[in-house]
């Protein structure tokens, strides 16, 4: 049987997520990709099997939450009055 490749938005509605999301696995290189020409295709076997080892990994630390509202943004130096006067005397 002839191997049928996939376009972004066919994948997306395969895999039940949004285009968007290919992309971004694609540019992190989670899933592999076939570049026609400057058109991408993908093999959904290839596919799913790339996301099965990479769901099987160890997943990555989370990242603990910043700050709320810039409250761990330095504030800006407070500027302090010149000693020397400047300018003409």
């Amino acid at each position: 049987m002839k191997r049928r490749f996939l376009s972004v938005k066919e994948l997306a509605e395969e895999l039940g997520v949004h285009e968007d999301t290919i992309y971004r696995a694609h540019l992190k290189k989670l899933i592999p990709v076939k570049k026609i020409c400057k058109v991408l295709r993908f093999d959904l076997e290839k596919v799913l099997k790339a996301l099965s080892e990479h769901a099987s990994e160890k997943p990555p630390k989370q990242r603990t939450q910043g700050a709320i509202a810039g409250a761990s943004r330095r504030r800006a130096q407070q500027k302090r009055p010149r000693t020397v006067r400047r300018g003409l005397v």
